[in-house]
């Protein structure tokens, strides 16, 4: 084997790294809404974040393993502060607005992340949007306006709603400020020490509040499918995702990595209306393509940028 080809298996492996989170992360919407039939939202994303909990501890024995910079009490604050708007702000509100809106609708919602993403740099990192980049964020925000507007009219139930589509939209917002925080704090510690430790914290701060609202989860009333939909989307759309993405964009150039990301709201959408029967009125197909053509375009440019870690 020589050199070269030595040197391209690390990157194509990579790329499949990300390929494959970018899909898992895209059936996260499908398996909610599975185990939404027979849960509400909070007892639904708490045994989400219990199988995730699950994933993780293999990647956080293996991180405290490894020897590093001590946390100080301003990074700590931080890390609690990032978990609290991760996980049980983000996710409830995210699959509060799910549980009023369809599979598809509220993935093609998520497209509108990495131009979030690029939008908060920007402001809050110093770094430079041009003339293109704008362009692909207005483009981004007609399409998740039209989106909206789409969902306005349905009238039967489990259809799109306004309500739901807008506490979507929402949660990414919330989410913007988990992933700038989380970025702040790789700068000094690990990714996968970040990750976990974030996960853990979010989810104690989830479990404390589910429990005192919603009271005690349901065990026997959870049938066999809604069982391994939140396995799933606890094992394989969190904790597996994470690793594959940070394994990946170590390996590969993050900014072009980050198309991938692209893929959890196409994926998405398709499996709705595949799978769930969603429809998608001209409004939708117009303004999800809209979005998936601005993220693509900020995303594929060429442009090097920290990596990032995103949790779906």
């Amino acid at each position: 084997m020589t050199r070269e080809s030595t040197n391209r298996k690390p990157s194509w492996l990579g790329y499949g790294a990300c390929a494959l989170a970018g899909c898992l992360w895209g059936t996260g919407f499908y398996f909610g809404k599975l185990a939404l039939k027979e849960m509400g939202v909070g007892h639904m994303v708490l045994y989400r974040f219990f199988f995730a909990c699950l994933g993780m501890l293999p990647m956080s024995m293996t991180a405290r393993g490894r020897k590093g910079p001590r946390w100080t009490r301003r990074e700590t604050t931080t890390l609690l502060i990032a978990a609290t708007l991760g996980i049980p702000l983000q996710f409830l509100l995210q699959f509060e607005g799910l549980a009023r809106t369809t599979v598809s609708h509220a993935a093609l919602m998520v497209g509108t992340m990495p131009v979030l993403l690029a939008l908060g740099a920007t402001i809050f990192a110093g770094e430079r949007l041009d003339a293109i980049g704008w362009l692909a964020l207005a483009g981004s925000t007609v399409g998740a306006a039209l989106i909206v507007l789409g969902g306005r009219t349905a009238e039967t139930a489990g259809g799109p709603s306004l309500a739901g589509d807008l506490l979507v939209v929402l949660s990414l917002v919330i989410a913007l400020g988990w992933v700038l925080m989380n970025k702040s704090l790789m700068h000094v510690h690990s990714p996968l020490t970040v990750t976990a430790y974030g996960i853990f914290s979010g989810t104690a701060m989830l479990a404390v509040w589910v429990v005192a609202v919603d009271g005690p989860p349901p065990v026997a009333r959870v049938s066999m499918t809604a069982w391994l939909a939140l396995a799933a989307s606890g094992v394989l759309c969190t904790a597996m995702t994470t690793a594959l993405w940070n394994w990946g964009i170590h390996h590969v150039p993050a900014s072009r990595a980050g198309v991938f990301l692209n893929i959890e709201p196409a994926l998405g959408s398709w499996l709705g209306v595949q799978l769930l029967g969603d429809k998608l009125g001209p409004f939708a197909w117009v303004g999800g393509g809209l979005i998936l053509a601005a993220a693509v375009t900020l995303t594929a440019r060429g442009h090097e940028r920290e990596p990032e870690v995103i949790l779906e």
